[in-house]
């Protein structure tokens, strides 16, 4: 027994430096390279990630932003063996993601941890894949298919408002758990035709992709869990893979689940065909790709399934993060709070009638604010792009096969584009104040060509839950905006949670 162990530590060892011998082969290449680069401090193996290292993992994110604003535009960040360009300079990411920039449509080494999971879905296909898939899906996302989602959006708030009700008086609560189960049945009626009703208990589903993003970040920052065969022989691999037949499992039920409701009533999915009132049927997002499977030629089961997984993840958990961080950024402002009430008066004028397309979009100041809270906490903190062919960025050549860190958060708090960064000020989204900007100072759902296919989606979503909830209540933020810890398990969440009370403003809900 103790030979066998003994044996499997060896071969462990060995291969992780067989491993580590290739990828600094390949490194010192890219080394030679990027030599007039700036650089930040690195080690081996571990790369810049000693001093993120040493600080507890509630405050790495936090550790990582102010790295990246302690220095210049551009830099070398080492995520262990892997280098990669860090930028945040406005004029920089236009070359990268500007809609000329074909040769950064790839995804560079880290997204390959999101393979188990969302195989290449869209958030991580690359060429001719995603090309295909882009298009199939846009027009999932046509302004008329949106406004037959709002009566969703609608009822799933109208359940949620009815659910806080019993925290109204309490001593405080964590919204989060709220916020998730109602976004997650949102975006599985509308985006996928299929209603789970997760507001009506706890959801096994939401709390397994917290932990299995949770996994993957922590994997990220941890170099000798990259190799696949030493993740999963540790506890976190195998919690991230317990959740991954979760959340499997959970996608590939909505996919039948839909499937057999076509088969029973196929003019749930037929466009030009009317209810007994003349209103078209709501064509789901899941139904377009079954049309477009057409038995497997355009889109094989598994491709259907990826891109589901994608869409419930970034569909719920993005949109729910972003409600909760708007909610406790407005716990601390009163002032702002009773200037969207006042926005809601006068486009309901007292009337609890549920809102339309048009209510949303005249949501002016709401829609400011969301913007704002999304700078300031933006859902998803950093993406990344693998370069295609040799680019010119901040006057230095970065050549084929680099990687490229953005960083959302550290771009959002540059103070050449938001002056006073760190304060929350929904004026900075003014019209004309945007017009002063450059047009990538601002990139919440990302920008060009790989930008968020479901942006227009996500604000309707977002304007139509926090309008209800702050219609029916004051929010009142438990924790101060210094004490709360920005943890990035590939959403930006709060370390401890939402925790928030309430005050009911009408006499009932």
């Amino acid at each position: 027994m103790e030979l066998s162990a003994t044996l499997l530590c060896s071969v462990i060892l060995l291969a992780i430096l067989l491993l580590y011998l290739s990828w600094e082969a390949e490194s010192g290449r890219m080394r030679r390279k990027i030599a007039n680069l700036p650089r930040i401090k690195s080690y081996p193996i571990i790369g810049s990630l000693l001093p993120v290292a040493l600080v507890p993992y509630a405050e790495r994110w936090e550790k990582i932003l102010e790295v990246n604003l302690a220095n210049g535009p551009i830099f070398i960040w080492w995520m262990g063996p892997v280098p990669s360009v860090s930028i945040k300079d406005a004029k920089d990411v236009e070359v990268v993601l500007g809609n000329s920039s074909s040769q950064t449509l790839s995804k560079p080494f880290m997204y390959t941890f999101l393979h188990p999971w969302l195989g290449s879905g869209l958030l991580t296909a690359t060429g001719s894949k995603w090309h295909t898939h882009r298009k199939i899906l846009t027009p999932s996302f046509h302004f008329k298919i949106l406004e037959s989602f709002i009566p969703v959006i609608v009822e799933q708030s109208k359940i949620l408002v009815k659910k806080l009700e019993k925290e109204v008086g309490s001593e405080g609560f964590c919204v989060q758990p709220y916020i998730s189960r109602c976004s997650l049945d949102i975006i599985c009626e509308s985006a996928m035709g299929t209603a789970v009703h997760a507001q009506e208990g706890t959801s096994e589903y939401v709390n397994a992709v917290y932990d299995v993003t949770m996994a993957i970040s922590k994997r990220v920052m941890q170099p000798l869990l990259y190799p696949d065969f030493i993740f999963n022989l540790t506890p976190l691999g195998r919690t991230h893979n317990k959740c991954l037949k979760i959340i499997h499992d959970f996608a590939k039920k909505v996919i039948q689940e839909r499937k057999l409701l076509r088969q029973k009533s196929r003019n749930l999915v037929e466009a030009k065909e009317e209810n007994d009132v003349g209103e078209k049927k709501r064509l789901a997002f899941l139904d377009m790709m079954l049309d477009a499977s057409d038995g497997g030629s355009n889109l094989t089961d598994e491709e259907i399934r990826e891109e589901v997984d994608t869409f419930m993840f970034e569909g719920h958990d993005t949109t729910a993060t972003s409600v909760c961080w708007t909610l406790f950024i407005l716990g601390h402002h009163m002032d702002v709070q009773e200037k969207l009430y006042e926005e809601f008066e006068s486009i309901f004028e007292g009337s609890d009638r549920p809102p339309t397309m048009k209510d949303l979009n005249d949501m002016k100041y709401l829609e400011r604010v969301i913007k704002e809270s999304l700078r300031l906490y933006p859902s998803v903190p950093a993406i990344g792009r693998q370069l295609e062919s040799d680019i010119e960025i901040g006057g230095f050549v970065i050549p084929a096969g680099m990687a490229i860190d953005i960083n959302i958060h550290a771009i959002h708090m540059n103070p050449n584009n938001f002056p006073n960064p760190s304060k929350f000020d929904p004026d900075n989204f003014l019209p004309e104040r945007v017009m002063k900007r450059h047009p990538f100072a601002y990139i919440a759902f990302s920008a060009g060509s790989r930008n968020c296919i479901g942006q227009k989606f996500a604000m309707l979503e977002l304007k139509g839950m926090l309008s209800y909830v702050l219609r029916n209540y004051k929010v009142i933020s438990l924790d101060r905006r210094e004490d709360v810890r920005m943890l990035n398990t590939l959403v930006l969440k709060s370390n401890t949670g939402i925790r928030i009370s309430i005050i009911r403003r009408k006499s009932s809900v």
